[in-house]
C-alpha cells in the first residue's frame, strides 16, 4: 500500500483528497501546514506528496526545497496560481506535477498513478548504463555521477533521460517526452521540458550554456548524444 501526504490548508479539500485516495487503498496522512507537513514527512517517509503552493506559515515552495534536500520523493503541487513563473519555479525546483486550482479529481489521481509508476518503473530499469568523458548513468541503480562528484536527479530526471537514452542520438519528440515520462494527458507542455532540460544540463554538462549532450531541437523535440 503505498503513503501519500496530503498538505493543504483547506480542510474541506484535504478532507476529500483523504476519503477518495483511502478508497483506492492509499494510505493518507493529511497536514495544514508546512511545519506539521515537514515533521509528518521525517517522522514517516511518504510514497508521495501532495503539496500545495499556499500554506499559512512555510510557504509551500519552501517545503519542496527542504524536502528536495534530503530525499527524491515524487511530489504533486497544487496550487490556485495560475502564473507559470510559479508553475516554473516549482518545477526547476524538483517538483513532479503541478496541477492548478479548481481541478477534477480524476485527473488528480491519474497523475497520482502516473507519479507511483513512475517511482516503480525507475527501481526496476534495464537500460545499460551509459558512460561519456563527463559523467556517468546507472539507470538500474539510480545512481549518476558527473566528474567525480555524485548527483542527485529527481525521479522526473531520471524517467526524461531514460527515454532519450533508448534512442541514444536520435530525435524524440516533445509530445513523445511528454507521453512517455508525465502520462498520456500531455502533449502541449513544452515548459516542463525546457525547464528538466536546463536542470539536467547544470547537472551534468560540461558547460550547460552550451550543451553537448543534451541537445534541443527547437520546436521539435530533443536528443541524448552520447559520441564525444
Amino acid at each position: 500500500m503505498s503513503a501519500i501526504l496530503v498538505v493543504d490548508d483547506e480542510p474541506h479539500l484535504v478532507r476529500t483528497l483523504a476519503i477518495n485516495l483511502r478508497a483506492r487503498d492509499y494510505s493518507v496522512e493529511t497536514a495544514g501546514d508546512g511545519r506539521t507537513a515537514l515533521q509528518a514527512f521525517h517522522d514517516a517517509p511518504p510514497d508521495l506528496i501532495v503539496l500545495d503552493l499556499g500554506l499559512p506559515d512555510l510557504d509551500g515552495v519552501e517545503v519542496l526545497r527542504r524536502v528536495r534536500q534530503v530525499s527524491q520523493v515524487p511530489v504533486i503541487v497544487l496550487s490556485a496560481r495560475t502564473d507559470s513563473v510559479d508553475k516554473v519555479e516549482a518545477l526547476d525546483l524538483g517538483a513532479d506535477d503541478y496541477v492548478t486550482k479548481p481541478f477534477a479529481m480524476d485527473e488528480l489521481l491519474a497523475r497520482v498513478r502516473v507519479a507511483l509508476r513512475r517511482r516503480g518503473d525507475d527501481a526496476a530499469s534495464t537500460l545499460a548504463p551509459v558512460a561519456t568523458r563527463h559523467f556517468t548513468l546507472d539507470f538500474s541503480e539510480r545512481r549518476a555521477v558527473a566528474g567525480t562528484s555524485e548527483v542527485r536527479l529527481t525521479p522526473t530526471e531520471w524517467s526524461l533521460l531514460e527515454v532519450l537514452a533508448r534512442r541514444p542520438g536520435h530525435l524524440v519528440s516533445q509530445r513523445e517526452l511528454l507521453r512517455e515520462v508525465w502520462g498520456p494527458g500531455y502533449g502541449r507542455e513544452s515548459n516542463y521540458l525546457r525547464v528538466y532540460a536546463n536542470q539536467l544540463r547544470r547537472k551534468l554538462e560540461p558547460d550547460p550554456t552550451r550543451p553537448r549532450y543534451l541537445v534541443t531541437e527547437p520546436g521539435q523535440g530533443y536528443r541524448l548524444v552520447l559520441t564525444d
